[in-house]
This record gives C-alpha cells, structure tokens and sequence, in this order.
C-alpha cells in the first residue's frame, strides 16, 4: 500500500472521485470565496472624528475607502435627519483660517493624510445648500465680462450650453478679470489680471495681454485643493475679504500657499466654481445626478423618508359646527391649519407660576428654541456662517442686534451678497409686536415673522428657503 504523502490532495488522484469540489483549492475557489464572504471583513477600518456647527463631535469608525458622501449619509441615518442632498463634510484648517467643502466623491482617508502636524484640522459635519447649485442656474454663476469662448461657439449659448462646454473635454470656456496674488514670502498682494484655461491659472505680466509670451503659469490643480478664506482680511492681510487659495497635498504650511483675493463675491464664486469644474469635470455632475451610488462591497445607505400609512390617510376635518365635517376645500384645509398652529403656539405660550396660576412666557423665551435663531453672535459670525451653508437666495438666520439690545436682525443671503434687515419691536395698546417693514406688517412673535416670510416675499429681496442651525451630533 502507497502511503498519501503529506501535500498530496484528492485531486492529484483522478481516479478517486471528490464528492465535494466546491471546498478544493481549484482555481475558482478563490472567485467562489470572494464572492461569499461580506467585502467589509477584508477592509481596514479606521476611526474619524466629525464635529457639528456647535463643536460637539462624534467618533466613527468607518473603513478606510470610505468616501465624504458616504460619512455624511452615516451621520444623517445615527441622527435621523433629513437627506436633502445638501449635506457636506467640510475640512477646516483653524490656524490659517481656511476651508473648503469635500466632494462627495473624495476619499476621506485621503484628505486626511495631506494634514501637516503643524495644522489642526477638523472635519465638520453641515449643510451646503451651493454644492449644485450651479448645475441649476449656470448663468448667475459666469457673467458675461468675466468668460469668453471660443470663436467659433455662438455668443449666445443656453442653460445647457454653457454646462456641456464645461464639461467636454474638447473644448473648455476661458475665465479671465483682475484678481490680487500674494506675492512668495511677502506680506504685500499684487492685483494683476488672470486666465483660467485647461492647462491651469496664468496671469499677464503687461496688463490685460493674452499673448502667450506674456503668460507667467501660476498654479495647476491635479496635486493641490482648494480652500476659501474664512476670516477674510484677518489672517492674510488680504485687500478684501473675498480670498481663495491654492495648497499643494503634503505641503509644509501656509509659507506653500498660493493665495488670491477677489473684489467681491460674484467674482471669487465664479473662479471657485470654474477651477471646480476644471478639476473634477464629470465626476462632478455625476455626484449632482446621482447624490448617492453604493460602491461594490458597500450596500446603499440612502433611505428616503417614507410616510407611514396613518399619515397618509389624514384628512382636514372641522369639528366647530353641531356635526363634523370633511373639509375638501384645500385652501380652507390650508387656512384652518395655519389657524390651528397659532392657537397652539398661543396655547403653548402659557405656564404655570410657582402660585399655579398661569403666566405667558415672553417672546425671547419662544424664539430662542428655533433652529433658525442664533443667540449673541456677531455680524460677522452670522455671515460666516451663512456663507459657509452656502450663498443660495433664501439662506437665512435670525440673531440678536449688537447695536441694539432690544431688536434682532434678520441676515439673509440674495443675489450672492448678505444683507442684513432690522427687526424692530412695536407696543401698541399694551402689546408687543415685531416688524420689519415699520410697522405695517405686524407680528406677534417672530416665529409668525419668519413663517410669514417664509410663504411671502413681502419687502425682503426674497422668501426665506434655507435657515442656518447649528446642529449637534
């Protein structure tokens, strides 16, 4: 009798039959146990931490090909929010003062193994209602003065013209104006007119020249990000408070840094949004198309909110007369509902005192609960913060005066600008009421000014759409 040798397998001897192939190293094994086993046991895992707009922060441990979108579709499931595509994961660099909205696409691993010691940089969890928002209005986005195309492109392109003309390979608009450029290891700033085209940023050494042999190369984007100045003219001595740089990946600090400024905000948004579109192209309306696209190994995490059966079978009914009634009328449903949230509220405003009887609480009291009211912050904290959700129409917050202890202000983001309205209270025959327009529309209290504003434009530039709240993990 031959001995088996030890190595030797059952299918070195074809003559015995093996009546379980499917466990045998055979060359489809290992396609058969791949396919098998989960693919997040064979991915390293990692722990990041994200912090919210009120510095509160959460540890995940998330594997390490783990992209921005997919971070944020995590927190938004651990917090049940609201998936409105416009959440974002934000890098913010504290000590320079700059920051910058990761692509959904990015890989989070990898933006945070560009982080230098000397930097402390955090990963912010919040809203940016702008991320898209160009795919759907270009033409606020590139004015006319500030883009060029080619000569044999009709002048007069539409929506969409615009957008494939970004994104084509072929062929690419120019972007061309005056912005100011740090000069290398100097604290003064330059103004000097610049060209964006597919090869990079160049600058013209004698004045608004396109010739080639006055072109000076002055950044290309494949191995540096983007950042926005986020303290304006503090930090970088800036001429404005419109800047933007450039910061090479890996880089030994802010001495790296290729800085820029603009004259306002339609100008800086318009160099952002195209070196945006330059760098990523396609990827990038991929992402506006599809928010969310589960990767292999990676099951989808994008559940859309469903209305449970109870709640869809609710009807408007008006209980005020001898027998009930269904309102089918959906104005009147509308008018009643809106009827019964004031009550409600009114309702809500009473508590009981120490004594047990009952006392109203003030307005300060009401307000302060809404996620749209920031207390105590600044002017230039509420622009900040706005800024950072993003310069959409319709962005807003409420916040205390500065000037004025006893009136608030309404901030609010329209035609790429801040503006800032007054709300000012009123005391007629012993009540209190606000108003932004002296007097002739009155309120209550504000949550009735911004739920009105909300549904009406009234004197302001536009409706209120997007409010500022600083959540917390």
């Amino acid at each position: 009798n031959r001995r088996k040798k030890k190595g030797d397998s059952i299918l070195e001897n074809p003559s015995i039959p093996n009546p379980f192939p499917e466990l045998c190293c055979s060359p489809f094994a290992s396609v058969l146990s791949a396919s098998l086993l989960p693919k997040a046991t064979s991915r390293k895992k990692q722990v990041i931490k994200v912090y919210s707009e009120d510095d509160t922060s959460r540890a995940l441990e998330v594997p390490s090909d783990i992209t921005a979108r997919d971070v944020c579709q995590l927190l938004i499931l651990k917090n049940h929010y609201v998936d409105d595509h416009s959440w974002t994961l934000f890098e913010q660099l504290t000590h320079t003062g700059l920051g910058r909205a990761i692509e959904d696409h990015e890989l989070v691993m990898e933006v945070q193994s560009n982080w230098v010691m000397e930097e402390e940089t955090k990963l912010y969890f919040r809203k940016n209602y702008a991320k898209y928002e160009f795919f759907k209005n270009p033409l606020s986005f590139f004015p006319d003065h500030m883009i060029s195309f080619p000569s044999e492109t009709n002048a007069a392109l539409s929506h969409s013209g615009i957008l494939q003309m970004f994104l084509s390979s072929s062929t690419y608009p120019e972007i061309h104006g005056y912005l100011y450029a740090k000069e290398q290891g100097k604290k003064s700033w330059k103004k000097l007119y610049f060209l964006l085209r597919r090869s990079g940023l160049y600058f013209s050494t004698k004045g608004t020249s396109k010739e080639p042999r006055h072109l000076q190369f002055f950044c290309e984007f494949s191995n540096s990000d983007m950042y926005m100045s986020l303290t304006g003219k503090k930090i970088s001595g800036a001429p404005t408070n419109y800047g933007f740089c450039f910061k090479p990946n890996k880089s030994g600090g802010s001495r790296d840094l290729k800085q820029l400024c603009a004259d306002d905000e339609q100008s800086r948004t318009c160099w952002m949004t195209a070196i945006r579109l330059l760098k990523y192209g396609m990827q990038l309306y991929q992402n506006y198309m599809q928010p969310y696209q589960g990767r292999s190994g990676c099951s989808p995490l994008n559940i859309t909110p469903m209305r449970s059966i109870s709640e869809n079978s609710l009807v408007a009914m008006d209980f005020s007369g001898h027998r009930s009634r269904i309102i089918d009328n959906p104005t009147e449903a509308l008018s009643v509902a809106v009827e019964e949230g004031l009550a409600w509220r009114r309702r809500g405003c009473l508590r009981l005192n120490s004594h047990g009887s009952p006392i109203a609480m003030s307005n300060m009291a009401i307000h302060r609960s809404q996620s749209w009211f920031h207390h105590k912050i600044s002017r230039e904290e509420a622009q900040r913060l706005i800024l950072q959700h993003g310069l959409v129409d319709g962005v807003f917050l409420v916040r205390d005066s500065q000037s004025n202890p006893k009136t608030f202000v309404l901030s609010l983001s329209h035609g790429l600008k801040i503006k800032h309205f007054q709300i000012v209270p009123l005391e007629d025959d012993g009540k209190l009421f606000y108003t932004l327009d002296d007097g002739h529309t009155r309120f209550t209290d504000l949550i009735q000014l911004v739920e009105f504003y909300q549904l009406n434009k009234g004197v302001l530039p536009c409706k209120l759409k997007h409010y500022c709240a600083r959540i917390a993990l």
